[in-house]
């Protein structure tokens, strides 16, 4: 979609919100559902390496569609750097170790863990406990998962942790278990870099999957299809690329896929193979497959069907395998529509798709290949797609550093960790529960896709959110946390001259630049208080930092920083990435 087009969408959005809020609804109708164009946008870059220019803007984007948030250190940490180097340290940085679990943060209100776990220590392998203290734990997970995406260090990890967790689509409360949710979330972050099939293996005998889609009640007396259908339909093989596999294909799978159970005798809970829940008879698959026949197996050796079953799939249908998670990576991390322009499919989704079966399903080369590409850094693949609840609050906070009080114990840090896990849920990405086992709606549904996250419900949320972060704050345990607004203007490096200074919260900000009329419109009016030199702001500025304890000057220069930044951050531009 081309850029004027987002920009006219959101600001009809805007426009009609403010005059009235009922109004919006026919605006998302006849621009999201009707007369918006879609793939307007031509990227005619390849997968070839990009060799241009290497400046902000570059790695701000760069940044952008590979963290949660683009910090300003960040920003001169890979400025320093070449592009092809910069991708590469995105990788090699990602933390070595997994993040320490989960704590009891419910232990305010007299509330005692029923199964022993003390205040501030780790549920994660203590016994199952009773449905009160298992709601309470999958809400301390949530709450942590949001304080490890708050506190990512700059790396591309997890973007990608996220990814697969919509990917391979489970749901938190369906599992109910928190013990067991969590342990496949440490088991997706720990494989996010590595191997596909690997991955889709693990997937396979997960036990938070096999409560999910059924696999734990799936036997040979009475057949479950549920993730013999989803492995191919969403997982694989796709059903969105006119597949050849049959309704025979899925119900083989099925009969395959016996006897998995989950043995709670292990902690953590694990899954086991039960031969008296298997069919061991041969499993024959039709000729999309190549009439290949599994071999049943009796007793302990009927597991080694499931591998059989991976291999087959990642081995005769490869082709369209790696075309569609290359599909998928590509709607992620670049731009959701891949219908309308032919050019990408057979430009850049192709050639990922070769280097993925070339590297025995490794994903980091195909995740290079892609974010070195002259594809992914040409102008028209910046700021095209609209932000996600996750790079919108959780980006804010990360960009503007905002920091939890050091007096917070477990209990409070949660709950602040919580208010972001409410605000994205209540903006459409409940952090761990996906609508179903397609993922998350924008992340799926065609042809709209991002466009979902906006909507006269989520788009006024947002604003509200900035108007509070950038004011008051918000109020927890006691403290207020808001956007240290001159913080974040101290950090950029000519803070005095309104003009850099403009463009640079322009730069970190938005998806698409301002016009100079606006940018200029900004700057008189708030910086310079309707005067027309730039010293009315450099004056401001300087008195500032000569006597920051002065409480006029403070005053001074904080309202008109929160003034420009709300004016900035409310542009329709703001809510592209």
């Amino acid at each position: 979609m081309g850029n004027y087009d987002r920009r006219q969408f959101l600001g009809a959005v805007l426009d009609a919100t403010k005059a009235n809020p009922a109004a919006d609804d026919a605006i998302f109708e006849k621009y999201a559902n009707h007369s918006l164009p879609r793939g307007l946008q031509k990227t005619t870059g390849t997968l070839t390496s990009y060799s241009g220019v290497w400046t902000q803007a570059e790695v701000i984007h760069l940044l952008r569609r590979t963290t949660f948030g683009v910090r300003p250190g960040d920003v001169q940490t890979l400025l320093a750097m070449t592009p092809g180097n910069a991708v590469d340290y995105l990788f090699s940085n990602a933390p070595s170790t997994a993040p320490a679990p989960p704590l009891n943060n419910y232990y305010s209100g007299g509330y005692t863990d029923p199964t022993g776990v003390l205040p501030e220590t780790t549920w994660v392998n203590a016994a199952v406990g009773d449905g009160t203290v298992n709601s309470k734990r999958r809400s301390s997970l949530k709450s942590w998962w949001m304080g490890v995406l708050l506190n990512q260090n700059c790396s591309i990890l997890e973007k990608m942790n996220f990814f697969w967790h919509n990917h391979f689509a489970t749901q938190i409360t369906v599992i109910g278990d928190a013990r067991i949710a969590y342990f496949h979330h440490a088991m997706l972050r720990a494989n996010a870099l590595g191997n596909f099939k690997t991955l889709a293996t693990l997937v396979t005998k997960n036990p938070a999957m096999l409560i999910y889609l059924n696999g734990a009640a799936n036997t040979a007396a009475a057949p479950d299809e549920n993730y013999g259908r989803e492995f191919q339909e969403l997982f694989t093989v796709s059903k969105y690329n006119n597949p050849d596999y049959t309704e025979d294909d899925v119900k083989a799978a099925a009969h395959v896929l016996t006897g998995w159970q989950l043995n709670y005798a292990t902690n953590p809970v694990s899954s086991k193979f039960t031969p008296s829940r298997h069919d061991p008879t041969n499993k024959q698959f039709t000729s999309f497959y190549n009439n290949t026949v599994i071999t049943g197996q009796a007793g302990a050796a009927g597991a080694n069907e499931t591998d059989a079953l991976i291999n087959m799939i990642f081995t005769v249908a490869a082709t369209q395998v790696a075309n569609w998670i290359c599909t998928k990576l590509y709607r992620y991390f670049v731009y959701y529509d891949t219908v309308t322009d032919p050019s990408v499919q057979a430009n850049v989704i192709n050639g990922m798709a070769t280097t993925l079966v070339a590297n025995n399903w490794d994903v980091v080369p195909v995740l290079k290949q892609l974010l070195k590409s002259q594809h992914f850094f040409d102008t028209n693949s910046r700021g095209c797609y609209i932000r996600t609840p996750l790079d919108f609050f959780v980006g804010s906070f990360r960009t503007f550093g905002v920091g939890l009080p050091t007096s917070f114990d477990t209990a409070k840090t949660y709950g602040a960790w919580n208010v972001l896990v409410a605000d994205a849920a209540a903006n459409g990405l409940d952090l761990g529960e996906p609508p179903n086992v397609s993922g998350l709606t924008a992340y799926s549904q065609s042809p709209e896709f991002y466009e979902l996250w906006i909507n006269s419900n989520t788009y006024p949320h947002r604003l509200e959110f900035l108007d509070t972060m950038l004011g008051a704050g918000f109020r927890t345990s006691g403290s207020y946390i808001k956007f240290d607004v001159l913080a974040f203007a101290a950090t950029c490096a000519n803070v005095s001259d309104p003009d850099l200074l403009v463009q640079y919260c322009c730069d970190m900000l938005l998806g698409i630049d301002l016009s100079t009329t606006q940018k200029d419109a900004f700057k008189v009016n708030i910086l310079l208080s309707g005067q027309t030199t730039n010293y009315y702001w450099t004056q401001a500025w300087s008195d500032y930092t000569t006597s920051p304890s002065n409480v006029t000057y403070k005053g001074i220069v904080t309202t008109r920083i929160s003034s420009l930044l709300t004016g900035i951050m409310h542009s329709a531009e703001h809510m592209l990435a």
